[in-house]
């Protein structure tokens, strides 16, 4: 109920924001109307297709996408008409072709039942052209799509966003038709307005096939909202409380029974496992994905407890929870799991089933479940392996195991996956698409439209900035042409990059200097000592680890060929 008071809330902002100004003018359009046969009707429209397109665009990967930019090319031409219309009547009679009777449709002062269709009609074009912009809410919604798949809840969330937007469009179409009704009334001007709308359609129409409403009018916001809405995300998402720390061999309670795994979509290392075969067995479930920084720092301390204590009844079942849409692919995950050393039963979890299941919300996140089935106890995060190891011991040996081996593990891990520093000063993870994106200098950034950016000269403290001609999407800023850059002045020991070469799969070179200079010995283990590296696959880039301390530097990798996908940013 909070998420959808604050989808509603996140919506009904949107009216604030400038990436409304494009629509208002097919909005306003059916103002002189009654409202329950003609704007209500189109309201309706573009809040259904707004739902229905957002929804396939988190979930539906690029051929949604795609399909998406088709609908938008539509629906331009059909507004486009709509605005011919509006500006001359004997002009639309000089058009013949089939889209010209649409376009009357949806112009015509009939109040009958055709014009609520053709009202309709109107409201399922704007949807599809409507690209709000994407607040720390909206952000919010987007990322629990992608990670929830397409569900009720996943479409009833952005719906109610989209029914926010269409309660603060309403107010404004109803003052709207008061205001349009006494000008005709009082100025005789009703053949004007007529005309004034159209010339706003086709200017609505050119704002958005020129790209305005997804970048000059996000970068020219008339009110920020941003800070409002985070306050309303932070109400409702509280951090979780610390975990109370478990003393060995004091009795652990009874969490829940093991979900089902028959949700998974493929397995690595096993058949598919179910929960009645794992009866008898003390269970570690972990939840991963390859690229998060997190689940690679506690991925040693796995593999060695199943090292040590799979001869003793544990069964460890890593569970590939995907975070970006590369991370679905079967191959790169099985590519990631031979490269990590992971030899445990590793469950792909693409529709998010098992993730569900459990309920769980974090990477990575630890369940240990008893020879019974029953979950005795959970861990979210890096850190307090030793209490860890101790609950499986604890486990064990109520499942009637002897003589387990003693002390706990030190695995010694190096690269990416060696223990963070205990610098808490040190940057947070930040993403660079636009669904998460924070902590971004030089003003907002075009959706899903190619743009030239400049790096401000200076960076304040924990800010970023692209420099160089980048289309921003959802999870990643993608490089249209060579010679761009990410610039971050950050603080830490250590810096990963989330990279990934283009659709066409070819390697991208790419070099790295701290505070404008080679980063030698400071150097990531993916780059040289001159900080020069090749993106060829889409994983996590450790690209600088500090040998002394974890101080603030101005970091900088310059891309010196196109396609590059850059996804996060994490520290260590």
């Amino acid at each position: 109920m909070l998420l959808l008071i604050l989808a509603y809330l996140g919506g009904v902002l949107t009216i604030l924001s400038p990436c409304i100004l494009p629509v208002l003018p097919f909005v306003f359009a059916r103002a002189d109307r009654p409202f329950a046969r003609n704007g209500l009707p189109m309201l309706l429209g573009m809040a259904l297709t707004f739902a229905l397109v957002a929804t396939l665009a988190a979930v539906g990967g690029g051929w949604a996408v795609r399909a998406n930019q088709y609908g938008r090319a539509i629906a331009l031409v059909v507004l486009a008409l709509l605005g011919l219309t509006l500006l001359s009547t004997r002009l639309a009679e000089w058009l013949t072709r089939p889209f010209v009777a649409l376009g009357n449709r949806l112009s015509q002062r009939s109040e009958g039942e055709g014009s609520v269709w053709s009202a309709a009609g109107l409201g399922v074009a704007t949807g599809l052209l409507w690209a709000p912009c994407a607040g720390p809410i909206l952000g919010l919604l987007l990322t629990g799509a992608a990670l929830n798949g397409a569900s009720v809840q996943t479409t009833l969330l952005l719906l109610t966003y989209a029914a926010g937007a269409a309660t603060s469009l309403t107010l404004a179409l109803l003052i709207g038709g008061q205001v349009f009704t006494l000008m005709k009334r009082s100025l005789g001007a009703g053949e004007w307005v007529r005309r004034a709308l159209g010339a706003l359609v086709l200017a609505g129409v050119a704002a958005i096939a020129l790209g305005l409403d997804t970048g000059l009018l996000t970068r020219v916001a008339l009110a920020n909202t941003g800070g409002l809405e985070q306050k309303l995300v932070d109400a409702v998402r509280p951090k979780p409380a610390p975990q109370p720390a478990h003393r060995a061999g004091t009795p652990l309670p009874v969490e829940g029974e093991l979900p089902s795994l028959a949700g998974a979509t493929g397995w690595l290392n096993s058949a598919p496992l179910t929960a009645q075969a794992l009866r008898g067995k003390v269970v570690l479930v972990d939840f991963w994905t390859y690229s998060c920084i997190n689940c690679l720092r506690s991925l040693p301390y796995v593999r060695a407890w199943y090292d040590k204590y799979r001869d003793h009844g544990l069964v460890v079942i890593g569970v590939h929870a995907p975070e970006f849409a590369f991370e679905k692919e079967p191959a790169n995950v099985a590519r990631a799991v031979k490269e990590l050393g992971v030899d445990y039963p590793v469950a792909l979890d693409n529709d998010y089933a098992i993730w569900q299941g459990f309920d769980n919300e974090y990477w990575p996140a630890h369940y240990f479940i008893d020879a019974q089935g029953r979950i005795r106890s959970h861990h979210f995060g890096e850190g307090d392996y030793a209490q860890s190891e101790d609950i499986l011991r604890q486990l064990l040996t109520e499942a009637g195991q002897t003589a387990l081996p003693s002390g706990y593990v030190q695995p010694g891990a190096g690269g990416a996956q060696a223990a963070a520093s205990d610098d808490a000063t040190r940057s947070p993870e930040t993403y660079v698409g636009y669904a998460r994106s924070t902590h971004f200098a030089g003003g907002d950034v075009a959706h899903d439209d190619a743009w030239d950016y400049r790096a401000p000269a200076a960076l304040p403290p924990g800010q970023w900035s692209l420099d160089g001609r980048w289309s921003v999407h959802a999870e990643n800023a993608a490089l249209e042409r060579a010679g761009g850059r990410i610039v971050y002045r950050f603080r830490g020991r250590d810096l990963h990059l989330v990279l990934g070469p283009g659709p066409d799969g070819r390697p991208v070179r790419f070099r790295v200097t701290l505070d404008g200079k080679a980063p030698g010995d400071d150097r990531g283990m993916d780059i040289d000592a001159d900080g020069n590296g090749t993106v060829t696959e889409q994983r996590l880039y450790q690209l600088v680890r500090q040998r002394h301390g974890s101080g603030e530097h101005v970091f900088e990798i310059t891309f010196l060929d196109p396609g590059v996908r850059a996804y996060a940013f994490t520290f260590g």
